[in-house]
């Protein structure tokens, strides 16, 4: 790994700081690197984070890497509908920005505008399914808003089933965008993450991507939430 990277490549941190620039390397290696999860994947996660938090510049570096080392299109536009419905328009249109620049018009599409309706108590027996009870949030969002709910729902399926990513990979985008935010909602989707099949290190790994964006403050805060959702 060369320091093409910009805070490796800053002389004056080289010469203050050459302890914190050589263990960024090493945070940069893990995420780099083929581990438990795929580099290109775990650099779509990191440019999905960086949209979160106001870094296009970041975000376009990383999902250009990604895409050299080989994530498809559809792939890396689920990040996209996943920062849609979790951090919102803003962060989702940083991303569609970033996924032009890196793959062109083919990124650009035109379509019709679909209308989906949901049952009566279809937003209930998905959220009852999804955490084992229903959420106090949730709760109240049925009981005062209930067209909110129906809202809530349709978006957070098409997040976490509705995308070209798997299940279990979906999850751990989230977890990193979470760690990113210091949010303690990042234990539920490493519980999300789990039950789809995902291990422990791809967890540990996903959250070490929010790093470059969060500081070692991400780590902490992914690993403490870590800690209180491992079974057993």
């Amino acid at each position: 790994m060369t320091d093409t990277n910009p805070l490796l490549a800053n002389g004056r941190l080289r010469q203050n700081a050459p302890k914190t620039v050589a263990g960024y390397r090493l945070f940069r290696q893990v995420i780099e690197e083929d581990g438990a999860l795929p580099s290109n994947l775990k650099r779509l996660f990191l440019a999905a984070a960086a949209c979160t938090k106001g870094y296009p510049d970041m975000a376009e570096r990383e999902l250009a890497a990604a895409a050299s080392a080989g994530l498809d299109l559809e792939h890396a536009a689920s990040a996209m509908t996943i920062l849609s419905s979790s951090r919102g328009e803003g962060a989702a249109m940083r991303f569609a920005a970033a996924l032009t620049k890196c793959y062109g018009s083919d990124a650009i599409i035109e379509a019709e505008a679909t209308s989906i309706a949901v049952a009566d108590g279809e937003a209930a027996a998905n959220f009852l399914q999804y955490f084992g009870q229903m959420p106090p949030s949730l709760g109240k969002l049925i009981e005062l808003v209930p067209v909110g709910a129906d809202a809530y729902y349709l978006m957070r399926e098409g997040t976490l089933s509705g995308t070209a990513l798997t299940p279990a990979h979906a999850e751990l985008l989230l977890v990193t965008v979470l760690a990113a935010d210091y949010s303690e909602w990042a234990s539920v989707h490493m519980d999300g993450a789990r039950r789809a099949g995902a291990s422990e290190a791809e967890i540990a790994e996903a959250v070490l991507c929010a790093v470059p964006v969060a500081g070692l403050s991400a780590w902490v805060v992914g690993a403490t939430a870590m800690a209180a959702g491992k079974p057993g």
